[in-house]
């Protein structure tokens, strides 16, 4: 275990970290009253190399680091890296890692469960328990101990020996291609977007008349706004509840925000108050300039019902058989936009997906499969050809 601490021997560990196809990463942060994540430690392993760089250490830069994290020849595997991109992602002025892999979504594809924890994958896979003493840790506090920081290693350590496993598994399954398309989301931009005026498009609004998306609009790209500012979290700034009374109330004065329930008492006198109410007045005097432009969801079809609950069975059987987590195949979302619509524009139906799964769901509907009893399983019938789909199915994914 190194310990880094210059600019130089973090420079030279990552020259001997680029030599390698590989690299394990993890961050240690703190967010839990700051709307930027903290960065507090970053771990990273690539064959004997395993280094700590602590991001806190005056003097030290980490360009060394953020040009190897940005280098296509290595590939970065993370577990459930969604917030360590996100601090990358601002620490690379909106650049991302690149390519990456994530054993939590390789997780699902070998059928391990969805969204399994660390601990469980390692003790899975590697058969090893995973130390937890140091999981409520402030890592922002100096000196870490030693133990701390072995600790800390260890989930990067444990990386480098899953990924060659998990990647071993996926090819000799004929999935690789599966997680190297799921891998594409996390390194799109636009998941990391925290530009205020985008800060509507987390929630989703429940009228669409002008004023109502003005207000919506405006009330959303506020508390953005100064919780960034703050650096506080936005819900210590409005409630999600708060946003969408504001849009229904449309309050112009400082008496109708304080008559509102989801908002803090006074706040409508307060300086945040005060610059949001000149805020809504702007926009509710010039609705149709400040309403986004948001197309109104589709009204779904009398009795579709028994259409998504039969789909949703279609979905377990078809995991099983896989042997993958069903979320990773179709969303209930998803089901719901494929019983109203063959040609529905969702994830299921594209690629590898519409493939394992899609077109058997086209099926079910058209009346040319169906789902019958066979022992203590429900299985996929063929109709045509009166005979269970899956068996031959089955035998194949054996061989």
């Amino acid at each position: 275990m190194k310990v880094i601490k210059t600019t130089q021997e973090l420079a030279e560990a990552c020259a001997a970290i680029a030599q390698h196809e590989f690299v394990a990463v993890d961050t240690e942060f703190l967010r839990e009253t700051t709307y930027w994540p903290m960065l507090c430690l970053i771990q990273a392993a690539a064959g004997d190399v395993e280094i700590l760089i602590d991001p806190l250490l005056e003097g030290l830069s980490l360009e060394p680091f953020l040009n190897l994290m940005a280098d296509e020849k290595v590939l970065k595997v993370f577990h459930a890296p969604r917030q360590d991109l996100e601090i990358f992602y601002r620490l690379m002025a909106g650049r991302l890692p690149s390519p990456v892999f994530d054993t939590q979504t390789a997780a699902m594809a070998l059928g391990l469960g969805e969204q399994i924890a660390y601990d469980g994958l390692v003790m899975a896979l590697l058969k090893r328990p995973v130390d937890k003493s140091h999981r409520f840790t402030d890592w922002s506090r100096r000196p870490l101990s030693e133990n701390q920081l072995a600790y800390a290693l260890a989930d990067v350590t444990h990386l480098r020996d899953l990924y060659p496993k998990m990647a071993a598994q996926l090819e000799r399954k004929g999935r690789a291609d599966w997680v190297s398309e799921e891998m594409k989301a996390f390194v799109d931009p636009a998941a990391y977007d925290t530009t205020p005026a985008n800060a509507w498009k987390r929630l989703k609004p429940k009228r669409f008349a002008q004023d109502y998306l003005a207000a919506f609009f405006t009330a959303a790209t506020w508390r953005e706004w100064f919780a960034q500012e703050r650096d506080v979290p936005r819900g210590r700034i409005l409630k999600d509840d708060a946003i969408f009374e504001i849009a229904e109330q449309r309050p112009r004065d400082a008496d109708a925000m304080d008559r509102m329930r989801a908002l803090p008492k006074g706040f409508g006198r307060s300086k945040g108050g005060v610059q949001l109410l000149e805020a809504l007045n702007e926009a509710l005097d010039n609705p149709a300039e400040f309403a986004p432009k948001t197309d109104r969801p589709p009204s779904s079809p009398p009795g579709l019902g028994p259409v998504v609950e039969l789909l949703k069975v279609l979905l377990r059987c078809e995991a099983e058989r896989l042997g993958v987590a069903s979320k990773l195949l179709a969303t209930v979302s998803d089901l719901e936009e494929i019983a109203a619509s063959d040609a529905a524009d969702v994830a299921a139906m594209k690629g590898w997906r519409r493939e394992a799964f899609g077109e058997k769901a086209l099926r079910l509907k058209r009346g040319e499969i169906g789902l019958v009893m066979k022992g203590k399983r429900v299985r996929v019938f063929d109709v045509a050809a009166d005979a269970i789909v899956d068996d031959e199915e089955d035998s194949a994914l054996d061989e």
